[in-house]
């Protein structure tokens, strides 16, 4: 009965940490994928010829209209990403992005990882990793400090004002 009782302690006490430690989970997964998005948006921007001939080569239609496009959505989206401002909007777009990174030029990465010979690893098919943490951040939404939630907050007093 005792080792019961204790084991009843520790999930409560890691219950409790796990609630304190969310808003920062969320904070961090943020910060720190949109950091990444806000740096491959300014590369794509910044060498304009060099990302539309990639495109190109991958088949993309209209490959400087994308190169633009997805530029300027990865620089944004990810800057809005660390803020937490429209987060499962952003989280959504730029999943599809990387939808397509999986289809085109991450395929044979991608096709040998799901082979489980151990080469390459989970964590070398890039777009496969920012998809599983958009995906979280998508069902969870951008957390407690975001400005996602200090406008659905102000959203509830204006809604309760009335």
């Amino acid at each position: 009965m005792h080792a019961l009782s204790l084991l009843a302690r520790i999930d409560r006490l890691q219950e409790q940490l796990a609630v304190r430690l969310a808003p920062l989970a969320a904070f961090a997964t943020r910060a720190i994928l949109g950091h990444a998005f806000v740096l491959t948006g300014l590369g794509k921007l910044r060498n304009l010829e060099r990302t539309s001939d990639f495109f190109a080569s991958l088949g993309i239609p209209l490959p400087g209209s994308h190169a633009v496009g997805i530029g300027l959505l990865e620089l944004v989206g990810g800057a809005l990403l660390v803020l937490g401002l429209r987060t499962r909007t952003f989280a959504a777009l730029l999943s599809a992005t990387m939808i397509v990174a999986l289809a085109t030029a991450d395929r044979s990465t991608l096709l040998e990882y799901l082979q489980l010979s151990g080469e390459p690893g989970f964590t070398q098919v890039v777009p496969l990793t920012f998809l599983v943490l958009l995906g979280w951040l998508f069902v969870n939404g951008a957390g407690r400090w975001s400005f996602d939630q200090r406008l659905a907050s102000s959203d509830r007093t204006r809604m309760e004002s009335r």
